[in-house]
């Protein structure tokens, strides 16, 4: 009787081997029939992207691999439907209740606006100082107060200087030879107009106006006092001069400023001095006045940059007609700036989701169904920011409300995860260690065994050489991998063949929430 049953399983055992064959030799027959149907028909179909191998939402308008030697799949014209798994659904009411608002991504010119504080200065090339390259005494002051208008030629002082009372004595002894010798010899007459014009020079060099030197000339007489007058228009920014105060020669007696146009200094950070350019237009507001706007440009950039605050210098030249701008007086500046002649593809700021490693935005495709897409981000620039790839003009996207839809995909994507036929339990059956750090509960973990090829300690990442994981269709490959837990390393080397377990921290980013070594590991 047993041999009887033995001979009955054994039958039932080869049938069950002939059964399995069959299946797996016309399953293969198919979808080697499938998948020769397919690249018949998509031979004539065009190519639209070329999608990452790992199911990552990254694509790529040309062939490439990805960072594990992968080719990327091509996609084809009609196959660019989203994935249902990837869609977020909301109800109409829902949608309504959190104020959803889209906007489409569409070509605009981008025009970057840098802010800076500023401060006005005077014009470096329009200071004068008011000094005397001689000795001599006040007698009078014609500009007595700090802050006087004056224009050129306007007397400033009259002094009195024994140098000045000598030299106007030699000019007349060598005017007065000159006419002596009228009808004289010729070399003698030139070598006296030698002296009268040196002597005339010599006042001229200690800055002694023309209409000093014009009436001693007419007139004859040396002249006790003289005046000294200013030489360019200005305001007293500084008045050290005192009636009866003596002076000495490069003593400084007046500081005056051309204020008809000043110098604007802004403070602009190192990462935005790429945006200012020569000749750039600026617009200046000045909290003294509200309701004005100053326009100016950028004449010079300084080539040092502040240390302390990481800012550089920017000069504006800014006209002043009025005198309105004071030296030392705030102000900000705004740089506008064009990042390209040609309109670019742009989203609002708004419509970002920046995940750190990712950016994502929301493509509103109808009825309540968001479809979340990694986008590539070029210049941001006054609320806008280049889409450099994942978007097409005309789509939709999500600028209000995108936290929370995606609060939403985030509780769906969770919910999906029990449903998922790869997902492997950590039970009483298959069991790590208890010391293992846990992610979370409702994230699913994927098990995997390779080998340790390197470990960083400071960054908590491990390099790991693992064998194919069938849950996530993955084939043998070279992975770096952050540990949810960095004090769990410690007890590794490079080398060590281990068994660990990931799961999805956010989507297509994968962390070791388990890892122990393969020669502790045991099934209960």
């Amino acid at each position: 009787m047993p041999s009887m049953i033995k001979q009955v399983l054994s039958v039932i055992a080869l049938l069950a081997t002939l059964a399995a064959g069959y299946w797996w030799g016309y399953t293969q027959s198919q979808t080697a029939e499938t998948a020769t149907a397919a690249v018949a028909t998509k031979g004539d179909r065009k190519i639209l992207y070329y999608r990452n191998p790992m199911g990552l939402p990254d694509t790529s308008p040309v062939p490439k691999k990805d960072p594990m030697g992968m080719d990327y799949l091509p996609v084809y014209d009609g196959e660019e439907a989203p994935s249902d798994q990837n869609i977020v659904a909301i109800s109409t009411e829902k949608v309504q209740k959190l104020g959803v608002r889209t906007e489409k991504a569409e070509l605009r010119e981008l025009i970057r606006t840098v802010r800076a504080v500023a401060t006005v200065q005077t014009d470096e090339r329009k200071q004068y100082t008011v000094v005397t390259k001689f000795e001599g005494w006040i007698q009078r002051l014609y500009v007595n107060t700090t802050g006087q208008a004056v224009r050129k030629g306007d007397a400033l002082m009259d002094v009195y200087s024994p140098d000045l009372v000598a030299a106007q004595q030699e000019y007349l002894i060598a005017a007065r030879g000159l006419q002596s010798v009228a009808d004289g010899d010729p070399d003698v007459r030139a070598a006296m107009q030698r002296l009268v014009t040196s002597a005339l020079q010599k006042l001229r060099n200690w800055d002694v106006a023309e209409t000093e030197l014009r009436h001693l000339q007419q007139t004859g007489e040396v002249r006790q006092y003289l005046t000294l007058r200013a030489q360019a228009d200005g305001v007293v920014l500084e008045k050290k001069a005192i009636e009866g105060q003596r002076f000495m020669p490069g003593e400084t007696l007046y500081q005056i400023a051309d204020l008809s146009s000043v110098w604007m200094l802004a403070d602009v950070f190192e990462q935005d001095l790429s945006m200012i350019h020569p000749d750039q237009r600026v617009t200046i507001r000045v909290d003294a006045y509200p309701d004005k706007v100053f326009n100016g440009e950028v004449a010079f950039i300084y080539p040092a940059v502040t240390p302390e605050t990481r800012t550089a210098i920017v000069r504006i030249v800014l006209p002043n007609p009025d005198g309105l701008l004071k030296p030392a007086m705030y102000a900000r500046a705004e740089f506008a700036s064009f990042h390209s002649r040609n309109k670019v593809l742009t989203v609002p700021d708004s419509a970002v989701l920046d995940t750190g490693t990712r950016r994502v935005v929301l493509v509103d495709l109808g009825t309540g169904r968001y479809e979340p897409r990694t986008v590539k981000l070029g210049t941001h620039a006054d609320g806008y920011a280049e889409v450099l790839g994942g978007l097409r003009a005309g789509e939709a996207v999500v600028v209000k409300a995108n936290f929370l839809i995606d609060a939403e995909s985030n509780f769906k994507s969770a919910l999906n995860s029990f449903g998922h036929t790869s997902y492997y339990p950590v039970s009483g059956e298959q069991e790590i260690a208890s010391s293992s750090a846990v992610l979370s509960a409702s994230q699913v973990q994927y098990r995997g065994e390779g080998n340790i090829e390197a470990i960083d300690f400071a960054h908590a990442t491990v390099t790991l050489a693992h064998g194919p994981i069938e849950s996530l269709k993955w084939p043998a490959m070279v992975m770096d991998f952050r540990v949810q837990e960095p004090a769990l390393l410690q007890a590794f080397k490079p080398g060590q063949k281990v068994i660990f377990e990931i799961a999805e921290e956010s989507a297509g980013e994968f962390v070791v929430v388990r890892i122990q070594p393969a020669d502790t590991f045991h099934d209960h």
